[in-house]
């Protein structure tokens, strides 16, 4: 007797065959596979967690071909007609990972995400990125990345965020990365990139542009009209700022610790959407705001602390309406404290620091009963400030350091 009735096989092989079929039709390519084994033998094995995404990378399955918790990180296309599955995104957990990031990352061509953040990968990027010229965001942020960026970024074409943050890159930034019009966000910051900084002004589609914390010098290049934040603090950049006037979109600027010179300039803080200015720990000798009554400004943080700022303090100051924070430490203002400041503290200024100039007078009668409100010090100047009224603590400068410092 026949254990299976004989009319039922060639459906149950037609159905097989339909089953295999459309199982190699959702397969992984095969160098995709590669890829990722590569990567996961790149990392210590030590340093892979027990609950982070590397371990749900089982190769006794196919990454693409996969429901339920493997491979996590990873996503997939589908496949159409005969063409097998390829790996579209790959975006590692921070989870500590120490390895390096092997060329075969470069055969991963239909990746448009690649996020490898917060983790320990050191050593040079591989030139072989440059074959990923389908990616849209690539981020290496927080590893010790090593070398520059120079042989291969330019060609990612169709790129719109780029974060190699916090890293261990050097050399130059590359004159060719113009040639990437559809960036939207550049982010080098807390590397040790040197030399100047290239023409950008290409980049029309720009909006974040973070080089803190490197080596850069020289003056500032033409910059891309739809900035709205722009970071470059803790350089070696020199020469004025008097550029920035052209950028109306700007909504937040740090340049601080640099060298910078001459005027903070009007046009800069008239920016219609300016919010915040941090010009601190530079050598501007002037603050042009005389001429501009502040009607309108969105400028709510002002620090232009440790700079070589003269001549008295600039009075029309009060007439920017959402001003909070301000602070003009340690610069060489002199002359009295304006009676309008008074009016301002606390409506809406929360924050004054004027210590460590050669301030002189008697102190608007609004920063006695309002003082415990206000974060600030008006320590260290050529004032007349009784020690009861929270912001005169601290000693005012000895009479020697105040001769010729009058209260004009």
């Amino acid at each position: 007797m026949h254990s299976l009735d004989s009319s039922l096989c060639p459906m149950i092989f037609a159905t097989l065959v339909s089953f295999f079929l459309t199982l190699s039709h959702s397969l992984t390519l095969q160098s995709d596979i590669e890829a990722l084994q590569a990567l996961k033998l790149s990392v210590d094995p030590n340093m892979i967690p027990p609950s982070s995404y590397l371990t749900t990378w089982d190769f006794s399955v196919d990454p693409c071909d996969n429901i339920g918790p493997k491979f996590l990180g990873i996503l997939c296309s589908s496949p159409s007609n005969n063409s097998k599955s390829r790996i579209t995104t790959l975006e590692l957990d921070g989870a500590g990972y120490d390895g390096f990031l092997p060329p075969r990352i470069g055969t991963l061509t239909e990746l448009t995400s690649l996020d490898l953040s917060r983790n320990r990968f050191r050593g040079p990027l591989p030139d072989a990125l440059k074959n990923l010229n389908k990616l849209t965001k690539l981020s290496l942020s927080g590893n010790f990345f090593t070398g520059g960026i120079w042989t291969w970024i330019y060609r990612l074409k169709k790129v719109e965020r780029i974060d190699l943050s916090e890293n261990c890159l050097s050399g130059r930034i590359p004159a060719r990365i113009s040639k990437l019009r559809r960036l939207t966000q550049l982010s080098l910051s807390k590397n040790e990139f040197s030399e100047r900084i290239p023409n950008i002004y290409a980049l029309q589609k720009l909006q974040i542009l973070d080089l803190d914390s490197n080596m850069l010098i020289g003056s500032l290049p033409k910059l891309p009209p739809r900035l709205r934040t722009l970071r470059l603090s803790h350089n070696k950049l020199t020469g004025h700022i008097t550029s920035l006037v052209n950028l109306d979109h700007l909504i937040s600027v740090d340049v601080s610790d640099n060298w910078f010179t001459g005027p903070i300039n009007r046009g800069v803080l008239a920016l219609p959407r300016l919010s915040h200015l941090n010009v601190s720990f530079n050598q501007f000798t002037k603050m042009e705001v005389n001429n501009y009554f502040g009607s309108g400004s969105r400028l709510r943080t002002l620090d232009a602390q440790r700079n070589h700022l003269r001549g008295h303090l600039p009075v029309k100051l009060v007439n920017f309406e959402r001003l909070e924070v301000i602070n003009l430490a340690h610069n060489q203002f002199t002359g009295q404290i304006p009676m309008a400041y008074g009016q301002r503290l606390g409506r809406p200024w929360r924050t004054l620091f004027l210590d460590y100039n050669f301030l002189s007078g008697r102190i608007p009668p609004e920063f006695g009963p309002v003082a415990v409100r206000i974060r600030g010090s008006l320590a260290n100047n050529c004032l007349s400030c009784p020690l009861r009224i929270p912001l005169c603590r601290g000693q005012q400068r000895h009479a020697s350091a105040c001769h010729g410092v009058t209260d004009g």
